[in-house]
């Protein structure tokens, strides 16, 4: 591995960041207990690709960006897959006389003795490629569920680790959030849940679900002789790669149990606020109010929606030594260094509002309610901002402005929640249009007005509009990844004011657009102009203002 200080003297050396950028992120790296790099990504000061090129030139060989230049899938396959994980490797680009293998450790022992096997009479010559990269291309060595199912269970009696396993490393592969394992008449079906769509992985006969569905129920600890109440669990899959926490839910339907799986993705774990997706302007307001001694920061929108990772991003950029943070949560899904973190308990009465009553007696700085669900606990939220405390949380309405009718209508004073809320935000999901196959398109004042006609009138003339026909690194589906797009109402002194007459929803709306907030609409536009998701996309998700 190449040493820190090795790294910093190329991307200084390199021009990539200036002296005074290392300096302040080795200064955020001792204060956080991280890499200096971390900070770097933060700020947007250096991509992974930047840093992947800074590696190569440590190594003294060329980089290869696999994320804008895969490999075709038939070169991939000329080497078999368990050489391929085994040194990390995979065939680049490949002429008449050479070929270029890709890897993340170029200095192992034996790699280019093994390619030369798998290319006979050619030159290989390695490249450094960044981890994720490599992994992203071993999708194309996966078969079918359906073929790999067979196989396991034709060869043991005990075929539920190994198909669990399988099921599992495609999830984690393709990115899916969620896992279904839906029991029908004669056969199990499995789905994923990838960017926000359900797409079927894969069918397990009827007979072989009671093995499958036990070894789940085993592992996340649940009563395996309940078959008529509905449970909930929690489970760890480990891998070569590392591991994931799921939490698991099973509930009875007409045709068995169903099982549904949250993959809690390890990338929120390093998400920061520059990967939220807010626009600069927006950043720097809720960076303003994070830093505040005290005051209230609500994030709304639906059930996932991204509120909780928003707040995570908010709580590390204010993790340090200096300040006590403590939360509590249904579930605590993510654990945090140097956070301290409560989980909800019913069965010991341990809920958001007598937890909240106990964090505040324990001298925090920094609170982060899960949810705000009843008025009990949103009374003790709003004292708690107005005794000197930064309290974060999430609440469900529909939009920005919604949420403080539906405070007052909690029985909140109005004096009370125009002396402590800050700043309200909310969000909703788009999904991410795909880099590799995006293109532009271009069209004309009369076909937008005809194809969109609600959103015709936001759009510039002769707008270029961006579509993903689909390809192998999306598979197929023209996304990959998704985005939040936002509104944010910051508390000013007249929506303070009017709060003090038990305004409507639509009287904070128009206060705040007097003062130039956007909406959730005018926010994502700006992203589908951009080309980073399509306009069908943000019309699914958010209206335009009327």
């Amino acid at each position: 591995m190449i040493s820190d200080d090795k790294l910093k003297d190329i991307l200084l050396r390199e021009n990539y960041v200036s002296a005074e950028n290392i300096a302040k992120a080795e200064e955020k790296a001792k204060e956080r207990g991280s890499s200096f790099v971390d900070w770097l990504f933060e700020e947007a000061i250096i991509s992974q690709d930047t840093l992947g090129q800074a590696v190569a030139e440590a190594y003294d060989i060329k980089y290869a960006d696999l994320g804008s230049n895969p490999p075709v899938k038939e070169l991939l396959l000329k080497l078999p897959e368990a050489v391929a994980k085994k040194f990390k490797a995979v065939p680049f680009k490949e002429d008449a006389t050479k070929v270029i293998v890709a890897t993340d450790d170029p200095k192992q022992t034996g790699i280019v003795t093994e390619m030369e096997k798998f290319f006979a009479g050619k030159k290989v010559e390695i490249y450094y490629a960044n981890t994720q990269d490599i992994n992203d291309q071993f999708i194309n060595f996966r078969r079918t569920l359906k073929t790999r199912f067979s196989e396991i269970i034709e060869k043991s009696e005990k075929f539920a680790p190994e198909v669990l396993s399988e099921i599992f490393n495609d999830a984690i592969n393709f990115h899916a959030s969620d896992v279904h394992f839906e029991p029908q008449e004669t056969e199990t079906i499995i789905r994923f849940r990838v960017d926000g769509a359900l797409q079927e992985a894969g069918k397990i006969p009827k007979e072989y679900y009671e093995n499958i569905l036990n070894r789940i129920k085993v592992e996340s600890h649940l009563r395996i002789d309940e078959h008529t109440a509905a449970q909930d669990g929690s489970m760890r899959y480990t891998n070569p790669e590392g591991y994931v926490d799921m939490r698991v839910s099973v509930v009875p339907i007409l045709d068995g149990e169903k099982v549904s799986i949250r993959l809690l993705s390890q990338y929120v774990r390093s998400f920061t606020m520059s990967d939220l997706g807010l626009a600069h302007d927006d950043e720097e307001r809720l960076e303003k109010f994070s830093k505040k001694p005290f005051g209230m920061i609500l994030v709304t929108g639906p059930t996932g929606s991204g509120k909780t990772t928003s707040l995570y991003a908010v709580l590390k950029m204010l993790n340090t030594p200096d300040k006590n943070i403590t939360t509590i949560e249904d579930p605590a899904e993510y654990r945090i260094t140097g956070v301290n973190q409560i989980q909800v308990n019913s069965q010991t009465n341990l809920t958001f509002a007598k937890g909240l009553r106990s964090i505040v007696r324990q001298d925090p700085d920094i609170i982060l309610v899960g949810e705000i669900r009843d008025n009990e606990t949103a009374e003790i939220a709003v004292n708690a901002a107005l005794t000197g405390h930064l309290l974060l949380s999430t609440f469900h309405a529909n939009d920005a402005a919604t949420a403080v009718p539906r405070l007052l209508d909690m029985e909140i004073e109005p004096f009370l929640l125009s002396s402590t809320l800050e700043i309200i935000i909310a969000q909703r999901l788009v999904r991410k249009l795909c880099e590799k196959c995006r293109k532009s398109l271009s069209l004309s004042t009369a076909q937008i007005k005809e194809k969109y006609p609600e959103a015709a009138k936001y759009l510039p003339e002769k707008a270029s509009l961006y579509v993903a026909p689909g390809c192998e690194a999306c598979n197929h589906s023209g996304f990959k990844g998704r985005t939040a797009i936002f509104e944010m109402i910051e508390m000013t002194k007249e929506i303070k004011a009017k709060i003090m007459e038990h305004p409507s929803s639509e009287e904070i709306r128009q206060i705040a657009t007097k003062a130039g907030n956007r909406t959730m609409f005018e926010d994502g536009l700006d992203k589908v102009l951009a080309g980073v998701t399509t306009l069908d996309e943000l019309i699914r998700v958010a209206n335009p203002p009327e």
